[in-house]
């Protein structure tokens, strides 16, 4: 069964790189031996169809790798893609900024929850760099139920940046609406345990 996808990085010295595959899922290793006498020196970005086998360790790797002619064509839809969702991330982040400020101003949350979003945003984009990495090296996965977790108790923002800044989970249809679901849950949260009714809740315990 053949597979289609795209080279997201390559040492041509060390004649190896990663293929990130169009379905999804984790990046397949892939070898120079792996390419056909015919196909000349990958290049980054380079549309790819090829074949999966299981290398010495068990771990995937590609094999029978050729070019797919329609590179200029799927470029275009990726790169659209990925300017929509750097679109997202530029008035996502900032428009939570000016939220944050308002409600600040009308119902003066305790300060702590700025250091809380801080924090749940660094260890956010920490886990997904680390899944980042674990995806590349075909390691161990940090589970899609844990960063959206990370999403929901106030990691968000660096979810959002870690997936833009580190193309990570950033093209998935499925993974990207149930986080957005996350932030919607989160912002909503925030706004309801701030009010003068949420703060009557959490007051009386």
């Amino acid at each position: 069964m053949r597979f289609e996808g795209t080279l997201k990085t390559w040492n041509d010295d060390r004649g190896f790189g990663f293929i990130e595959p169009a379905q999804g899922g984790q990046e397949i290793f892939v070898h120079i031996k792996a390419f056909g006498p015919r196909v000349g020196r990958p290049r980054v970005q380079q549309l790819l169809s090829f074949e999966i086998e299981l290398g010495p360790q068990g771990k995937k790797r590609a094999k029978n790798v050729e070019p797919v002619r329609r590179v200029a064509a799927r470029s275009k839809v990726r790169q659209e893609s990925r300017a929509q969702w750097g679109t997202a991330t530029l008035f996502a982040i900032p428009g939570f900024a000016v939220l944050f400020v308002v409600v600040a101003l009308l119902w003066q949350p305790p300060l702590v929850l700025a250091a809380a979003y801080l924090a749940a945003s660094l260890l956010a984009f920490l886990a997904y760099a680390i899944d980042k990495s674990a995806a590349r090296r075909g390691a161990w996965r940090t589970s899609e139920g844990t960063l959206h977790l990370l999403a929901v108790v106030g990691g968000w923002p660096g979810a959002l940046l870690a997936q833009q800044l580190l193309r990570h989970k950033s093209t998935k249809a499925e993974f990207r609406t149930v986080f957005w679901g996350t932030v919607l849950l989160n912002v909503a949260g925030f706004v309801v345990l701030c009010s003068p009714f949420g703060r009557s809740l959490w007051t009386q315990h």
